[in-house]
């Protein structure tokens, strides 16, 4: 084998998933998987795919780069604190969704004794205090500093509110004994935000204690650096592929939806204005990156509760089984993370609860459009993403990579043309990553963005349904690379 190899690695709730890539050329080599012992040792799964993957390679490979994400056990629990709920604490928010973490909890305005009761019961692993523009408000922030340090908690806060008060907020949870990371305004004035630098801190406190909590520091001998949480991977690998390198175009703004063991993830890469006309912006813009995990979502730690989200008569009725039939199936899936689906029953409740999944987390992701009343009379606003110009919606995940039809999955992002209120995505390509590469991509960009891209570009494929063969899809233009 010639030229330098990289090695990616996503530490996942379900699978531990390895890509192979020639630097050189940009080129997919091997993928492999196995399922992640997350309630052993972390390290026994990896080291079974790496072996599957050296045999696939056909040689013991030596790789220039060993890099890892992780989101075992879903990601670490974020509460969110802010002034007013509109604006720092929906700031904080969407703060906290790009970050890798599990946002439990908003909170806004002075902290009562009932919301604390609420945090304590929560047990988060993160708060992210934030309040107040830069000069603005800071009494708020001060009290739900003061009532953070009396109460039985000893994660880290993350203090990303006005600047004129954060280091003496600092100091006052410091005393308490609470580890404090104080960094910039979320808001630094009224309707601009500023989200990188708490969601930097918020990932890098996530991959210190992600990594010693769930073993992956005892397999650390075995590769690099773990970088970023998987959602911020697959984030920064759909940038790059909408963006592209800077020297490359990419195949501009999309829609990312990762159907995962445990979340489904949605990405959107692109302003989110209002094509609508006369409506009224959202006084708080969106992030141009942004990134929902939705926690209560998943194919296989969480196949009962996308169960419940959406309806056991719709998925039964969607897979053309009865209720009963796909109750027992989830049962099993909910005893065993590890259940392959193989009679032909289960791949019709697979297929069922994916669709269902992905609908449910688009929409949570999409913005909406409801008419106000003000002083004035009704004005129609629009709050959150507007998606439905985008040029592409992207698939991975396991739902999808294993899917004989995953076309019929990624409609259900799409806007429903009965609805003209609709902001989901209205006629983009479809495309899927087969191979799962996006993380892969996403981590290769922080150390080889041309090799990055040229990955993205050639295993992301459109896809379309084919008629000549029913129940399977093919890309609609070039096959993605050999893998050996």
């Amino acid at each position: 084998m010639s030229g330098p190899v990289a090695l990616l690695i996503d530490f996942g709730s379900t699978f531990t998933k390895l890509s192979a890539v020639d630097l050189t050329r940009g080129r997919l080599l091997a993928a492999s998987q196995a399922p992640s012992t997350v309630e052993t040792d972390v390290g026994l799964g990896y080291a079974e795919a790496l072996d599957v993957l050296h045999r696939r390679l056909g040689e013991q490979t030596r790789f220039r780069y060993r890099l890892a994400c992780s989101s075992v056990a879903g990601g670490l629990r974020l509460v969110a604190i802010g002034l007013v709920r509109e604006l720092t604490a929906e700031a904080a928010r969407r703060t906290a969704l790009g970050a890798g973490a599990k946002l439990v909890e908003t909170f806004a305005r002075e902290l009562t004794r009932a919301d604390t009761d609420r945090i304590a019961r929560l047990e988060p692993d993160i708060i992210l205090l934030t309040g107040g523009t830069d000069g603005g408000n800071s009494e708020a922030i001060f009290a739900n500093a003061w009532t953070l340090s009396e109460l039985p908690i000893r994660c880290p806060v993350v203090v990303a509110g006005n600047r004129s008060a954060s280091g003496p907020i600092g100091d006052v949870l410091t005393d308490a004994g609470i580890p404090v990371v104080v960094t910039e305004n979320v808001m630094p004035s009224y309707g601009v935000l500023n989200v990188e630098p708490a969601r930097d801190e918020i990932r890098r406190i996530f991959i210190d204690r992600i990594v010693q909590a769930k073993g992956i520091d005892r397999a650390s001998g075995m590769f690099d650096l773990v970088l970023m949480p998987t959602p911020a991977a697959v984030l920064d690998g759909a940038r790059l592929l909408a963006d592209g390198d800077g020297r490359r175009p990419g195949v501009g703004t999309l829609v990312a939806v990762d159907v995962g063991g445990t979340t489904i993830d949605v990405h959107s890469i692109c302003t989110g204005e209002s094509t609508l006309g006369s409506v009224s912006a959202d006084p708080l813009p969106e992030p141009r990156a942004k990134c929902t995990v939705e926690g209560d979502l998943g194919m296989r730690r969480n196949a009962k509760s996308v169960l419940d989200v959406a309806g056991l008569e719709a998925v039964a009725s969607d897979a053309g089984l009865t209720a009963a039939r796909v109750e027992s199936i989830v049962r099993d899936v909910d005893k065993d993370t590890e259940w392959m689906h193989g009679d032909i029953e289960s791949r019709k409740v697979d297929r069922a609860l994916a669709r269902a999944a992905v609908r449910v987390a688009v929409a949570r992701h999409t913005g909406t459009v409801e008419a106000v009343r003000t002083a004035s009379g009704p004005v129609v606003v629009q709050r959150g993403k507007d998606l439905s110009d985008v040029n592409a919606v992207v698939g991975t995940g396991g739902a999808l990579t294993v899917s004989e039809q995953p076309v019929e999955i990624l409609e259900m992002a799409l806007a429903d043309s009965a609805d003209p209120f609709s902001l989901n995505p209205g006629k983009p390509r479809l495309m899927l990553d087969r191979e799962h590469v996006l993380y892969a991509c996403g981590l290769l960009a922080a150390v080889d963005p041309e090799a990055a891209l040229t990955l993205a570009l050639t295993q992301i494929r459109p896809i379309t349904r084919v008629s000549a063969s029913p129940g399977t899809v093919v890309p609609a233009e070039n096959p993605p690379a050999h893998i050996v």
